[in-house]
This record gives C-alpha cells, sequence and structure tokens, in this order.
C-alpha cells in the first residue's frame, strides 16, 4: 500500500476529503517522526511500537575499491509488531471467495 492509497482509504472511512486525510496521514507521520528524533518510544496498543536502535561503530568495505572504511554509529528506527497484530495478520483471510491476493496464485 502506497501513503496514496492509505490516504484513500482513511478518507473513504472517515467522510474527509483527501486533502483532509492526507494531513492527517502527514500528521500521524511527522508525529512519530518527532518523538523518535526525541528518543522516545511509541507504543500502539494492539498494533505494536516504534523505537530507536542503536548501531555501533564498525569497520567497513568500499565496494568500488575495497578500500577499509570506518563506519559512524547511527540510529536506526525499527518497528516491533504487538501481538494482537500478529494473530490479525495470521489468521485465517475474511474474502468470501477464500482466495488471497498476496499468495500469488
Amino acid at each position: 500500500m502506497t501513503k496514496a492509497e492509505l490516504v484513500e482509504e482513511v478518507s473513504r472511512a472517515s467522510d474527509l476529503t483527501k486533502k483532509h486525510s492526507e494531513v492527517i496521514v502527514d500528521g500521524v507521520f511527522q508525529t512519530i517522526i518527532d518523538a523518535l528524533h526525541r528518543g522516545e518510544k511509541i507504543e500502539l496498543r494492539g498494533f505494536g511500537s516504534f523505537r530507536l536502535r542503536q548501531r555501533e561503530p564498525r569497520k567497513g568495505r568500499n565496494p568500488k575499491t575495497g578500500d577499509k572504511v570506518d563506519v559512524p554509529p547511527k540510529k536506526v528506527p525499527y518497528f516491533k509488531p504487538g501481538k494482537e497484530l500478529k494473530d490479525l495478520i495470521n489468521r485465517t483471510p475474511l474474502v468470501a471467495d477464500g482466495s488471497d491476493e498476496d499468495q500469488g496464485a
């Protein structure tokens, strides 16, 4: 699903215009980004949590030249799905014809 499709779905579910829905979706994303930037953890009960993981500095290799390079430490965003989300994804699909679009059949 793309951001545009998410905006469309929010618009349809909430009876708001696409423009208002886009403002809402952008606001949610920006709030998550701002909280992570401040080092906070975001917990959405029944969905999952966003947090930062610290990567230590390490020695890397330039693939073009083969030279060793120092890779600095950095923070990486991480999403951990909640139990309820995992359960919802792994239950039997509710599609009327019993087919699942993502199985590639």
